[in-house]
């Protein structure tokens, strides 16, 4: 088979079977990685490309593919639906304290990590001037997928997990911005004149993204839709809304989904777990299918003379530009060593470098499929050594977070002719609510617990019922006292009976 930027032809009902049939089955290769990856440590980007090489032209697929134009396409929406997932698990309680360091990474972290890549690939590798900004811009960017997916495995402070999940959510949006610069126009002379660019477009979707998330919040909160099912659907749509509209008046489309997510994320909106499963299954199926194209892109035969370029360009990104640009950023926070060393090994690379390292392929960029073959092998060999070692590191640098009581898992759905909410929560191992009396709730006039299901039996609770770990209750409450109610059960679910005297107050 053959896939390039040819004439197109229409797609007929046989190859559309066809073409089902093998996505059908890819996907369920893929899922088994999943399975696979997690026992061994493997990232599980790699089985994707790893999948993706085998399919190509190499490989036992045949299929000879070089559309370079569609893959970035294919890729910038698989990364807006990732920035969605990503930005919706955001805790902003977590993000809130982080946000000034993570900005100065996402920003004067990328301008360092350019400089000093660019330097070593002109230098080291002998690519002119303006390759090597091309590499060094590329290669700069966090992986999101990457990030989030290794970072919530691990047990670290707050302040590190919040922090570079930030810088991984806001570093797309410059980096783009450099990659398509250096890519499209010429010298460029005034360098505050593409800095003004940047700020002005990361400005405009800042804007966009966090008006559209707390328009889309409102909404969803205001308005009780036929259906459950419904609401996911309908955050999605709100946070590609926010991608497109930012992209459309040449704001940052990227920064602006996911603030808009991340604005979603913590309004504790009607049917939240559903919402968060459908955008996680979203978020897989767009890993899948952009490390799969990606893979298909890459041609293995290729990959020989480029290997050593890839891995001292690597080399230099990973021991002196990134934990440069780290101690140079973190310096006026007053960062511990021990984070600054560890955030340094955990800027992951990822399919986001490899989507990037299309655009110059696109633009007719001299040399630019070398710098392609350059960034795949970097990615590849580079994840495969931090991600694994990551867990390892934090142990070593003592940066194991304390355990805290578990948080509630709370479901609100709307009761619209009622005018109430029904609050399905889940206690789990750790909540600090075991062993609390119904009545030692205390919970606002209008809210009240009608129903407990415990070990598959469910029963209507008497004042004197003591809850326990694994139960699961059914609260009814007003409109007015809804979010009231909320916030007392989380704050009992964290700090026992006593809560409101201890001064929590259940706010996230």
């Amino acid at each position: 088979m053959y896939v390039s930027q040819g004439r197109k032809r229409p797609l007929t009902v046989h190859q559309l079977n066809q073409l089902l049939l093998v996505c059908s089955i890819v996907l369920l290769v893929a899922v088994a990685a999943v399975r696979i990856s997690s026992r061994s440590g493997l990232p599980s980007l790699l089985v994707y490309l790893g999948i993706g090489v085998a399919m190509g032209q190499d490989g036992i697929g045949g299929i000879h593919f070089d559309n370079a134009e569609l893959t970035q396409v294919i890729g910038y929406a698989a990364l807006v639906v990732i920035l969605a997932e990503g930005g919706l698990g955001t805790k902003w309680k977590e993000v809130k304290p982080a946000l000034p360091a993570a900005s100065a990474l996402a920003l004067a972290g990328v301008a360092v990590s350019v400089g000093v890549t660019a330097t070593a690939a002109h230098h080291l590798i002998g690519l002119e001037w303006r390759q090597s900004l091309i590499v060094g811009a590329i290669v700069s960017s966090t992986d999101a997928a990457a990030v989030f997916s290794v970072l919530r495995k691990i047990p670290l402070p707050a302040r590190v997990t919040g922090t570079l999940e930030a810088e991984s959510g806001f570093n797309d949006a410059p980096v783009v911005i450099l990659v398509v610069s250096f890519s499209t126009a010429g010298p460029i002379e005034h360098w505050y004149m593409l800095l003004g660019e940047i700020l002005l477009e990361l400005a405009i979707g800042a804007v966009i993204g966090i008006a559209v998330g707390w328009l889309g919040a409102w909404g969803l909160r205001h308005v009780a839709l036929p259906a459950s099912g419904l609401y996911p659907i309908a955050v999605m749509a709100i946070a590609v809304t926010a991608y497109a509209a930012g992209a459309l008046v040449h704001g940052s489309g990227f920064l602006a989904v996911y603030l808009a997510s991340m604005v979603l994320g913590n309004a504790r909106l009607p049917h939240w777990p559903a919402t968060r499963g459908f955008a996680d299954g979203v978020g897989w199926m767009a890993q899948i299918g952009m490390f799969v194209l990606l893979g298909l892109l890459v041609t293995p035969h290729e990959l020989g003379d480029d290997i050593v370029p890839a891995l001292a360009i690597g080399l230099v990104l990973t021991m002196v530009a990134r934990p440069l640009s780290v101690v140079l950023c973190l310096l006026p926070f007053r960062v511990p060593w021990r984070e600054q060393a560890l955030m340094s090994w955990a800027g992951l690379r990822g399919a986001v470098p490899i989507i990037l390292a299309t655009i110059p392929m696109v633009e007719g960029v001299a040399g630019s499929r070398r710098i392609f073959n350059m960034v795949f092998i970097l990615v590849v060999v580079y994840t495969l050594i931090q991600g694994p070692t990551l867990p390892w590191l934090a142990r070593r640098l003592r940066l194991g977070k304390s355990p805290e009581a578990a948080d509630l898992g709370i479901e609100s759905a709307p009761l619209e002719r009622l005018r109430g909410h029904l609050l399905s929560v889940a206690i789990p191992e750790g909540s600090k609510m075991h062993g609390v009396e119904i009545n030692e709730l205390r919970l606002p006039a209008g809210a009240a617990v009608t129903l407990v299901v415990r070990d598959g039996t469910s029963f209507v609770p008497l004042p004197t019922t003591v809850l326990r770990r694994g139960d699961e209750l059914l609260v009814v409450a007003t409109d007015p006292v809804r979010d009231a109610a909320e916030r007392r059960l989380r704050a009992v679910g964290r700090g026992g009976k006593l809560a409101g005297w201890l001064g929590m107050n259940g706010a996230s």
